[in-house]
């Protein structure tokens, strides 16, 4: 009987025994498993780094092959400016200096009317009139080319006085037209293109009625009625 439980107990240690070592040999197994495991996921981990460090370099070199293709325009678009400012400013220049280059020209015909007209009045002191013709013809001339410019003159006798086109250098008493009437130019006025270029100057037409109650008014308020 005491045999039969030793066998018994022998027998159940050496289970216990191939357990322990069955479950060390799982623990291994389970251990390598997941140290291949790790392994496979740092290597995959290290390719995909690889990969993104490969892809940033080559989109670094894109951008800066962007930089110098923008940079390289920038330069030549500032080089473009600056000429296009010197041919402005030349043109600018020119154009200051020879604006009225066509009408001046013209004018030089009007320079060698007025010098034959003083040539002939000096060669013939007692003909005046020639020498009233020649003057006239010059004017003539010199308000066709006014003229042609678009420059123009305009009457004003007669007509209302406008501050818009008029000066008023005096103004004279008279019965004959209504108040604010030009009645005498003293220096004619002239539009360019519809736009005023010189006003005209002008004496300006007042009633005496008005010129005297104006007058008393005056004296009235001085002597503080």
């Amino acid at each position: 009987m005491p045999e039969n439980k030793t066998e018994f107990q022998r027998a159940e240690n050496q289970n216990e025994e191939e357990n322990e070592i069955k479950e060390t040999s799982d623990r291994a197994m389970v251990q390598e498993s997941d140290d291949e495991n790790r392994v496979e996921a740092k290597a995959d981990a290290e390719s995909q780094s690889s990969e993104k460090i490969a892809a940033l370099e080559a989109r670094i070199q894109e951008l800066e092959k962007e930089v110098e293709v923008n940079y390289d325009r920038f330069l030549r678009a500032t080089a473009d400016l600056e000429n296009y400012k010197k041919r402005t400013s030349r043109e600018m220049s020119d154009l200051r200096k020879f604006a009225n280059e066509n009408i001046l020209k013209e004018m030089l015909s009007v320079v060698d009317n007025l010098q034959r007209a003083i040539e002939s009045g000096a060669q013939d002191e007692g003909n005046k009139k020639k020498l009233m013709e020649g003057v006239e013809i010059t004017l003539k001339d010199v308000l066709r080319i006014l003229e042609r410019y678009g420059v123009k003159g305009f009457e004003s006798i007669g007509e209302d006085f406008d501050p818009a086109f008029h000066q008023a250098m005096m103004q004279e008493q008279t019965d004959k037209y209504p108040d604010n009437t030009v009645l005498k130019e003293l220096q004619k006025g002239y539009t360019i293109h519809d736009r005023l270029l010189r006003p005209a100057m002008v004496v300006v037409g007042k009633n005496p009625s008005d010129v005297k109650t104006e007058e008393k008014d005056e004296t009235n308020k001085n002597q503080g009625i």
